[in-house]
């Protein structure tokens, strides 16, 4: 008879508790973090650390924040903008199409990235090589038959699994490829490289992401917690906030401590393979990708989620996952994946520009939640204290700071 002592239990019960912030992590580390934080390590050392130092915690105060806006009204971000605010309509539907746009483009050169990763991974161990256009349509049937039967705590255990997978791979990787440990502690000084603009936009986008915490104020709801689970609300985002620093510094690291100091450059994810499998070998290079797939696929189930989540969001209605606006809308969404079959752009590339667009959209949800966190009308007894608020002030400055690297980049 199973006591519940034992460490596996224990574990579960563990990874349950947290299962939001999991559930975010998932989506947070994918192939654009993964892109990204490898080109910053390659191109310019540590020195952006202090980006992603700062994203984190700032992911950290709004996911605190958007957590307990719900919890504390009952309803979901996008409705509490549209019935709160004057202007609420107005500031919800842009929020809504933003972020719809900006996670479809995240999500062709997501498929595009994962099909270049699969079609090299059958490279390394002999077997003959299929064209993009097949792996992803593996993909996007597996994927939505999930999406057609499961539910929310389905698509949190996978992700859960998704998340553990490519923690590991990406640790093993960093001891099989023995990056030079005193070049990546002597370039954590922060600095902003000439032409790093652009990439300090994209991890801001990428870590502190818009979409994330309208995603946040979702998932909370879909927990079913309620105003007394705020202490664990706080608790599931500083564990989340914690694993996507570490995860995202370790690749870095890796990068910062073997291409940057070799003088390599990044261009291509599928790069990442060629490089670093003469350092760690083919083992190594096949880590790697099943780290990174494993990063990619996580991703691909908030996103496609995302459309029918803010819809109703937006119009306060209840999320049935089994409903025909659902199905629509995820079979919809998750035909994008094809997105980069036709394009001549690259799927890095695609992901870096779509990270800097998210970066764009921070403000407009930094803001609003601010202003609505310090009514009293809305919050009454739960208004945040003077070092939330602080930390607020703090987000908005950087979403306003990485906005506008992300127009010198776009424009």
């Amino acid at each position: 008879m199973t006591t519940g002592k034992g460490p596996l239990p224990r574990l579960k019960l563990a990874l349950a508790a947290v299962g939001p912030g999991l559930f975010l992590i998932g989506y947070n580390i994918g192939t654009g973090s993964v892109t990204t934080m490898a080109m910053s390590g390659a191109e310019h050392g540590m020195s952006l650390f202090w980006a992603l130092l700062l994203s984190c915690v700032f992911t950290f105060v709004l996911m605190v924040a958007y957590g307990q806006l719900t919890l504390v009204t009952g309803h979901t971000a996008l409705f509490n903008f549209k019935t709160q605010f004057k202007w609420g309509k107005c500031l919800a539907l842009y929020i809504l199409v933003a972020v719809i746009i900006g996670e479809l483009l995240a999500l062709m050169g997501i498929m595009g990235i994962v099909a270049d990763l699969l079609q090299e991974g059958l490279r390394l161990i002999g077997l003959p090589v299929v064209r993009p256009f097949w792996i992803i349509l593996v993909i996007v049937a597996a994927l939505y038959t999930m999406l057609w039967h499961g539910r929310y705590q389905l698509f949190e255990k996978v992700l859960t699994v998704c998340v553990m997978l490519m923690g590991i791979c990406f640790v093993v990787v960093l001891f099989m490829v023995k990056p030079d440990f005193s070049a990546i502690v002597a370039g954590l000084v922060p600095r902003v490289p000439n032409g790093a603009f652009g990439l300090v936009a994209a991890m801001a986008g990428t870590t502190c992401s818009a979409a994330l915490f309208i995603i946040r104020s979702t998932v909370v709801a879909e927990k079913g917690w309620t105003i007394d689970h705020l202490s664990s609300e706080k608790r599931d985002a500083l564990v989340s906030a914690t694993v996507m620093l570490f995860l995202s510094g370790i690749i870095m690291a890796v990068a910062a401590g073997t291409l940057h100091v070799k003088g390599l450059k990044l261009v291509d994810t599928v790069d990442m393979i060629h490089l670093f499998e003469p350092l760690g070998g083919k083992i190594a290079a096949f880590i790697l990708i099943i780290g990174i797939t494993g990063a990619g696929l996580s991703t691909v189930f908030p996103i496609v989620l995302i459309a029918p989540w803010v819809i109703c969001d937006y119009r306060g209605q209840a999320r049935d996952i089994h409903s025909p606006l659902f199905r629509i809308l995820m079979l919809v969404g998750i035909l994008f994946g094809f997105g980069m079959v036709f394009m001549e752009r690259r799927p890095p590339a695609l992901m870096i520009f779509s990270q800097a667009f998210q970066a764009c959209i921070l403000p407009g949800v930094a803001i609003p939640a601010f202003i609505l966190l310090n009514r009293t009308q809305l919050m009454k007894n739960r208004r945040p204290g003077a070092i939330m608020n602080v930390g607020l002030i703090a987000v908005i400055l950087f979403s306003l700071i990485t906005t506008g690297f992300a127009l010198v980049e776009l424009f």
